[in-house]
């Protein structure tokens, strides 16, 4: 499933980052905490690697 906005995609990045050690989990917040709690690191690769391209800056309900 891809990001439907930057700012998901930018969550997912810093989450992945998290997930794979390049990052400390304690240095995340909001959005990209919770994507790390209850996502896999499959799921936030799909996220993460959607293009930005055309995307608005937040999601809109």
């Amino acid at each position: 499933m891809p990001a439907k906005s930057k700012a998901q995609q930018k969550a997912a990045g810093a989450a992945l980052s998290a997930k794979r050690g390049e990052t400390k989990p304690s240095e995340l917040y909001g959005s990209s905490k919770e994507m790390y709690d209850s996502m896999s690191e499959e799921e936030l690769e799909d996220f993460a690697s959607t293009k930005r391209k055309g995307k608005p800056e937040k999601k809109q309900d």
